[in-house]
């Protein structure tokens, strides 16, 4: 029984796996990629506030489906998102309240990650306090090759966990990063092999779980003062990636993307 109610949950599906831990898992089908739609998006903003309100829960694990972790944005709330500026401005909130919720959520958050992450999910992902994902993971953030910044998580974290140089390179170019790849430059806590991932990321979940709360919550408020301190970087990156949801560059990316093809971009305007 939990004694947090949540039944509001519908892209979210959340079990009690033994006293002190619970599952997020994303996705309403195990055998599809979980994408993020509008009300997904909403949750993942949500739940991080229900999490650190549940007197019973110590550690939460996100993790996606038998498919993968995350697939990105709907392109039904993308194409949303570029026609229609209440739409826009409700993303831009619930994008920021996604990073911000992660980040200041007392409870331990441990995610594991497997086959695609991308999108607001890879958002929670590399934001957990332990990261783990399988070494065949695929951790790509695709905010360029749609034609907007990279807004999002990226820009307050990525540089932080793996460097100004290999953040600005798979940031700019959108290119793939393995769950191996990702370990070694610090990018996750943790690779493992596929079929370990759940069992590893539930034995890191029961450590937690048996640690000194008051001391880890602590320690996890202080070391979060990093991310806070970068809050002005990823307020600009947010704000700049949906003001680029407004020109023709993202118009071009989700074409693209619809008709499976290169993009191609229009040239920046004059004197940029």
């Amino acid at each position: 029984m939990l004694a947090m109610n949540y039944s509001k949950y519908i892209e979210l599906k959340i079990r009690r796996l033994e006293p002190g831990i619970l599952e997020i898992a994303m996705g309403t089908d195990p055998a599809k990629l979980p994408t993020a739609n509008a009300r997904m998006h909403w949750e993942l903003a949500e739940v991080w506030l229900d999490v650190d309100r549940d007197p019973e829960t110590r550690v939460a694990i996100l993790k996606g489906s038998a498919k993968g972790f995350s697939g990105g944005g709907d392109f039904a709330m993308i194409e949303q998102i570029v026609q229609d500026f209440e739409v826009r401005a409700r993303t831009w909130r619930e994008a920021r309240d996604i990073v911000y919720n992660v980040i200041n959520c007392s409870k331990m958050v441990v995610s594991a990650m497997n086959g695609p992450a991308v999108g607001a999910g890879l958002v929670a992902g590399l934001l957990a306090d332990v990261s783990i994902a399988a070494r065949n993971a695929r951790i790509i953030d695709g905010h360029t090759r749609l034609g907007v910044a990279a807004g999002d998580h990226a820009a307050i974290v990525w540089p932080l966990l793996c460097g100004m140089a290999k953040a600005k390179y798979y940031l700019l170019l959108c290119e793939t990063v393995s769950g191996e790849e990702a370990e070694r430059i610090g990018l996750v806590s943790l690779a493992c092999e596929e079929a370990e991932l759940e069992a590893k990321a539930l034995e890191v979940a029961r450590k937690l779980a048996a640690g000194a709360q008051t001391a880890l919550r602590w320690t996890k408020y202080s070391l979060n003062n990093w991310l806070r301190m970068a809050g002005p970087t990823l307020d600009a990156s947010m704000a700049l990636e949906m003001l680029g949801f407004t020109g023709p560059e993202a118009k071009e990316g989700v074409a693209s993307h619809r008709e499976k093809r290169k993009p191609a971009f229009p040239p920046p305007p004059k004197d940029f």
